[in-house]
């Protein structure tokens, strides 16, 4: 049993916006901040350029929400605290959070550099190629720095467990402090609140444009990124709507809550293909964003869960997280083999689970459920098992175990012998392939405005 220490201070350090519109990213830090800070003295940090919009006080935060305006607001928040706990490129962006003496726990629930061979194929080879050297620089970092690192899945473990081992950190150091290595990396998946929903207010059923009633909603939980597939269920709406009229497609959220996100292809050719169809607004709809702590609302209303994605490696290592709140609130879900969800979903019955890209098999799903009789009841039981062991609570507990007793790794003074291979994107030895890229890609002009913006990033670094 972990007794609260107030006296530990703990810095997480987020990479997107808090606020009442949230991300995977930011509900993630946003949930750990609540756990932890019922056993320590927390702090929330938002980074300078990630969101000067948040408005962290619309939600009511039991801890300080910090909005650090430069680098040296966060360099700061680093002295203050005992552990740090970071996420996504902050490392490369502010290379002190790597050099840190204070033990550092890295994020590596989302593996960004596949999300990316996926997110930004449309744009120029030269382009893609300089993103990846970014993002396989950022997880060298990342995995070189840490003290102990977290993930979402048993199968990225294993995946992280590769690179650490080419990265010099599976050595005789890390193996004698523990030959499980589960002081150096450990699974925390995507969690769930304890307490269960209520429904508080009408949202889609008879209040949301078109849809009625008695209409029966399949709910698109997340954002429209360019990894997932809602092209197939789109498809599959004209099969489903000529035996069920009264089934409704929503998109929950279409638009990025972050400003500062790069804009994706996905909404724009969903919306294309709906209105393509003739189904637009009237039985396939597609909403801004739903804010955190009214997203059950439309959860509780709704009768399907979906999420569909493409057959690439960013799904096979991918924790798909808004199929936790399918999970919450009961709603069956339809989803896509090939991830650590879809086991999910199959072995604790579910719903159902459908080959990539099939719009007949996914209509023909779509209709068996619609057909099962008191839908939400028939699951119940299954979902009552699962949930307890998805809490955030029960899934942060080695992050907690780590919190209460912090330590740097064993191997830190070797680290220092052996050479950093690749150090992401502030690497001097990639300077000159990446300049030549930038040349080729956006003229001189274009060079000459990146060069700006990285001394004025080096300015903040040094302050």
């Amino acid at each position: 049993m972990i007794l609260a220490n107030k006296e530990r201070r703990v810095l997480l350090v987020c990479n997107d916006c808090i606020k009442a519109n949230m991300t995977g990213p930011a509900i993630r830090y946003w949930e750990f901040a609540n756990v932890l800070n019922q056993y320590f003295t927390v702090r929330l940090a938002v980074p300078p350029f990630v969101c000067a919009a948040s408005t962290p006080q619309e939600l009511n935060p039991q801890f300080e929400v910090i909005l650090c305006q430069t680098a040296s607001d966060l360099k700061a928040l680093t002295y203050q605290a005992d552990v740090i706990i970071t996420v996504g490129t902050n490392l490369s962006a502010y290379p002190f959070l790597a050099e840190t003496t204070k033990p550092l726990v890295v994020d590596m629930y989302i593996p960004f550099m596949l999300e990316g061979l996926q997110k930004y194929q449309d744009r120029s080879i030269n382009e893609q190629i300089m993103l990846y050297d970014g993002h396989r620089g950022a997880h060298t970092r990342q995995i070189r720095s840490a003290s102990f690192i977290i993930c979402a899945s048993e199968k990225q473990k294993d995946f992280w467990l590769g690179w650490l081992s080419a990265s010099g950190r599976v050595n005789p150091y890390t193996y004698r402090d523990d030959p499980t290595l589960s002081k150096l990396i450990a699974v925390i998946p995507y969690g769930l609140p304890r307490q269960l929903p209520t429904h508080d207010a009408a949202v889609l059923k008879g209040v949301y444009k078109t849809i009625a009633a008695d209409d029966r909603v399949i709910l698109w939980g997340g954002g429209l990124w360019n990894w997932l597939d809602p092209h197939t269920l789109i498809k599959a709406m004209p099969i489903v709507a000529q035996h069920q009229p009264k089934a409704k497609l929503f998109f929950m959220g279409v638009k990025s809550p972050n400003p500062y996100s790069a804009q994706m292809t996905g909404p724009i050719n969903a919306i294309a293909l709906s209105q393509g169809l003739g189904l637009h607004d009237t039985h396939i709809f597609f909403n801004d964003w739903v804010p955190y702590h009214e997203r059950q609302n439309y959860l509780l209303e709704a009768d399907i869960g979906a999420s569909l994605h493409l057959n690439n490696i960013e799904t096979r290592f991918s924790f798909r997280t808004r199929l936790l709140d399918y999970i919450w609130t009961g709603l069956p879900i339809l989803t896509t083999e090939g991830d650590i969800m879809s086991e999910v979903v199959v072995q604790w019955g579910l719903g159902k689970v459908v080959k990539t890209g099939d719009v007949n098999y996914v209509s023909q799903a779509l209709l068996e459920l619609l057909e099962t009789p008191n839908l939400r009841q028939h699951y119940k039981a299954n979902f009552d098992r699962v949930r307890a062991a998805y809490e955030w609570e029960t899934v942060m507990a080695p992050l907690i175990e780590f919190c209460a007793a912090p330590y740097r790794a064993a191997d830190k003074p070797y680290l220092k012998q052996i050479s950093l291979v690749e150090s992401g994107v502030s690497s001097w030895r990639l300077l000159p392939a990446k300049i030549w890229r930038t040349l080729k890609s956006y003229g001189i002009g274009g060079l000459t405005y990146r060069i700006k913006d990285y001394i004025k990033w080096k300015l903040h670094d040094k302050k």
